[in-house]
């Protein structure tokens, strides 16, 4: 592809910013190797049953209230798990706020950001609002991606120590798929991207009081991406070195940000593709760890009461997020702590959203969270967040030492879910809390693989 840079740059002299904004200018779908394209189709159905699984969530409801109470009452864009339709805006911040509850929406490893939930919403109500082709909503989500995700490995593990990536990268991420339906020049996209990262937030303090804010960031990052597209089509300035300038991103987010990470083969290397879906309705830190267990218990015939005691052997990150959750008060604090998901594992065989809901207090459950450690291993942090291994150690009461160890967890690229799978989650999740039927869940997945030949993107739910 042949992207323009912005006015006053050549290709050799270009920042990453510059490079960036034009590449999702002028991205094209055809630009987009079809297995890219079949994949972004597939997260697309993953993201929506995971948003349709935020109904009645009581965080969810609240932000949907308040979009509502703030929003039009008409429009052309439309609130999933409301069925009713309000301007873009107030609808891309529901939806992303009701896509990020259930913990099931994706997870690209590298950059530990979640491109789904603030990718799809603002794309999906501004390609309803501007009245865009398939074609054009799935070549902007391709953008999204790819530029969130490149922010989110630039901005590396240091970042996410402290930030919520996906309500920092998201923002541009966001900022991105709306930049690129709205047709923006490349000098546009890149006033875009500044305002989108001077706007960027979401910390995680907010798991030590099994807050809500979890939701309000992808919310934040949708609504704030979003009107920072639609600022730039007016002219609206924005930063040029939001990311690597002396006092952007980097500078005030970051101590091990890798510029080199911004362009890696941008236009070659399809970070999309990468991306993994989510199995287990939990942190994805929780993941490889569960996965380890299970294959440890079915291989030897455990019970949860031949256990006496686990011990995980993560990545630091899983440590700093997953650590202050000590005692879960509520189901999605729950998901947070390692030695809960481990419990459901080990007690009911699986750690789905019924499980959480109905038995993340068990005391059987709780008595085998408080058998669960987590501890640091060199092997498994060296490889995060390129891979992220999973390793157990399980010591029975009759005195046995058992060993687990998965390589890539279910839901990886290389350890994918199959069409059926996937499409059997996104239904699971739609008639979870009747956000929709499984007639209306599969006729949505239809419209979804129909969409790169559709020439104006419809309401999904009537």
């Amino acid at each position: 592809m042949n992207a323009r840079l912005p006015i006053g740059s050549d290709a050799a002299a270009a920042t990453a910013e510059e490079r960036l904004a034009a590449f999702a200018a002028t991205l094209e779908l055809p630009d987009v190797p079809a297995p890219v394209l079949r994949r972004a189709e597939e997260l697309m159905i993953d993201w929506f049953g995971s948003a349709l699984a935020g109904k009645g969530a009581r965080p969810v409801e609240t932000l949907t209230a308040f979009a509502e109470a703030m929003g039009p009452a008409d429009g052309a864009s439309e609130i999933l798990i409301r069925r009713r339709r309000t301007s873009p805006y107030m609808a891309a911040f529901a939806n992303a706020a009701a896509s990020h509850f259930a913990e099931q929406d994706d997870v690209h490893n590298g950059s530990v950001f979640h491109p789904a939930s603030v990718v799809f919403p603002p794309a999906l109500a501004v390609a309803q609002a501007e009245g865009a082709s398939g074609a054009d909503l799935l070549a902007a989500v391709v953008a999204g991606y790819e530029v969130g995700i490149r922010v989110g490995e630039f901005l590396g593990r240091s970042h996410y120590r402290t930030f919520h990536t996906t309500g920092t990268a998201g923002t541009l991420a966001a900022a991105t798929a709306v930049g690129r339906l709205l047709r923006l020049t490349p000098e546009r996209m890149l006033n875009a991207l500044g305002s989108a990262g001077t706007q960027s937030a979401g910390l995680w303090e907010f798991l030590r009081d099994g807050a809500d804010s979890k939701q309000l960031h992808t919310a934040h990052a949708a609504g704030a991406g979003l009107a920072a597209a639609y600022l730039a089509r007016e002219g609206f300035t924005g930063a040029r070195r939001i990311l690597e300038g002396r006092q952007g991103m980097a500078a005030g987010m970051s101590t091990d940000a890798d510029p080199s990470r911004l362009v890696d083969g941008l236009g070659t290397r399809w970070a999309l593709a990468e991306t993994s879906f989510k199995y287990h309705a939990s942190c994805r830190h929780t993941h490889p760890a569960a996965d380890a267990l299970q294959q440890v218990m079915r291989a030897n015939a455990l019970s949860a009461g031949d256990v006496k005691r686990v011990v995980a052997r993560v990545h630091q990150g899983a440590i700093d997020v997953l650590g202050p959750v000590v005692d879960p008060t509520t189901v999605h604090q729950s998901k947070f702590s390692m030695g809960t998901v481990l419990g459901l594992i080990a007690v009911d065989g699986r750690a789905g959203l019924a499980e959480f809901d109905a038995h993340y207090r068990d005391p059987a459950v709780t008595a085998f969270r408080d058998r669960v450690a987590m501890e640091l291993d060199d092997e498994v942090d060296r490889a995060y967040p390129a891979r992220w291994i999973g390793k157990v150690t399980v010591e029975t009461v009759d005195g046995r030492r058992l060993d687990g160890r998965v390589d890539e967890p279910k839901g990886d690229p290389g350890n994918t879910l199959s069409p059926a799978e996937l499409e059997e989650k996104a239904v699971r999740l739609a008639r979870y809390r009747d956000g929709a039927s499984e007639a209306e869940a599969r006729r949505a997945i239809a419209v979804i693989r129909a969409l790169a030949s559709t020439p104006r993107v419809p309401r999904f739910l009537a």
